[in-house]
């Protein structure tokens, strides 16, 4: 019936499933109401899919393609409607969305509700009606002065990442959410990277829930895995499938849709391979970058893999680089030397590295090395073979002022792959390293 989404949370029809045969019968004995709990919403929802409790006036579910979140959104202005005359705005990036989506879609208003509840819907007029009397309103987020001056008790909002005017629709709508004691908004949408999602996030008074497709355990297993295996971890899938927020950095080398551009299914026939190994600072560090760069036959340079590891001693790390080295058939490793010196050669040649080590020497900050590395992205000589977003998520948070905003302390996996980048691509042109090989 349900399974056990992946932030732990279960529906109460997932909780009776997983009680077993006898259980589920001795409930169906047990429960006068069984027949009505299976029409039950409530019974079948993934309990972010249903209002939060507590104060708030806006309540954003920022989720993937696939968890449910239209669902959500028209059982709770079903819901509203059914009870009495109240005033609801439905607001879509576009009036042909608002129609075809949140009214006429598969799980639109129109589709979730009972016949006996379902209201008149008057496309003309762009307006439902329920026998309560509520009223809902077709809007669109490309037209911020249609709502300027209609007063609404409650809104639902899908797809705010998408208007084309978000901040100055959502201004106008929330200054004409006045009628009643507590008028709310909801925001179902796929994350972007947008100024008004972040200050909705910081609003004590807006509740948040994120979900992912695989939290919805009634989608179709072809359907997930089709997705799954086109989209995998790129920025695409982790923002339309994982429901990740994923921005730009001011003035980043690197920039998400740069990232995208030099995707590619596989790389050129390669003429080399280099390991590009970043070490921890100490022996606790906390990560060794180690990235896998190829050059190709077409003089382009390909990212192959990301094979870095996290709290793990030399010995540990330097088994992990020899296993790359192994993997890709490399034909150098490039290693930072600057933290530990000869060390990083011993703890390689321990590991059974039998290849040229080329100990860098880091004269620049990190910034200043990258820059020339970043250029070859944009400028389409260098490309990632499939996603590696922890390396990415890096990559990204480079700026060319010299600092880093990433999620991890030091940008391991970023400089190992300019490491590997500049032997292959730059050497001594590129001016950011001095190697040697020993």
């Amino acid at each position: 019936m349900a399974s056990r989404g992946t932030h732990g949370t279960q529906s109460h029809a997932a909780q009776l499933a997983q009680m077993g045969d006898d259980a589920i019968a001795a409930f169906k004995r047990d429960t006068p109401s069984f027949k009505r709990l299976m029409a039950d919403w409530r019974f079948w929802a993934d309990p972010r899919q249903l209002p939060p409790a507590g104060d708030w006036h806006s309540w954003l579910m920022l989720a993937g393609r696939g968890f449910g979140k239209t669902r959500a959104g028209a059982q709770w202005v079903a819901s509203l409607a059914e009870r009495r005359a109240v005033k609801i705005a439905l607001v879509a990036a576009s009036i042909d969305e608002a129609r075809a989506v949140l009214v006429e879609g598969q799980s639109g208003i129109l589709a979730v509700c009972s016949a006996a509840d379902r209201p008149k819907w008057e496309p003309s007029r762009g307006r439902l009606v329920w026998r309560s009397g509520a009223q809902a309103f077709l809007y669109s987020g490309e037209s911020p002065e249609r709502l300027r001056g209609p007063e609404h008790h409650y809104a639902w909002c899908d797809e705010l990442a998408k208007w084309a005017k978000p901040q100055a629709c959502w201004d106008m709508l929330k200054m004409g959410l006045r009628l009643g004691a507590r008028p709310r908004a909801l925001i179902t949408t796929t994350p972007r990277p947008l100024s008004l999602l972040r200050k909705l996030m910081a609003d004590p008074g807006v509740k948040t829930v994120r979900g992912r497709m695989e939290d919805n355990p009634y989608l179709p297993d072809a359907f997930r895995v089709q997705m799954r295996e086109t989209y995998g971890a790129s920025r695409i899938g982790r923002q339309e499938l994982d429901g990740e927020l994923i921005d730009d950095v001011d003035g980043a080398l690197w920039t998400r849709d740069t990232l995208e551009a030099c995707r590619v299914t596989s790389a050129s026939d390669l003429v080399r391979v280099v390991i590009g190994v970043d070490p921890p600072a100490s022996a606790t560090g906390d990560a060794c970058g180690i990235i896998a760069v190829g050059l190709g036959k077409n003089g382009k340079a390909y990212v192959l893999g990301d094979h870095s590891v996290e709290r793990q001693s030399p010995e540990g790390w330097a088994r992990a680089v020899a296993m790359a080295a192994d993997i890709w058939n490399a034909d150098k490793v490039v290693a930072e030397a600057n933290n530990g010196g000869d060390m990083v050669l011993s703890v390689l040649r321990a590991a059974d590295v039998n290849m040229p080590v080329a100990k860098v020497h880091a004269s620049r900050g990190k910034a200043a090395r990258a820059e020339p590395v970043s250029m070859l992205y944009s400028g389409g000589k260098a490309f990632h073979v499939g996603a590696f977003p922890a390396l990415e998520d890096e990559l990204c948070a480079l700026t060319s002022g010299g600092g880093y905003e990433g999620p991890a302390k030091s940008p391991d996996r970023a400089d190992a792959c300019v490491w590997a980048m500049t032997e292959l691509m730059l050497g001594a042109r590129g001016g950011t390293a001095r190697v040697r090989v020993v």
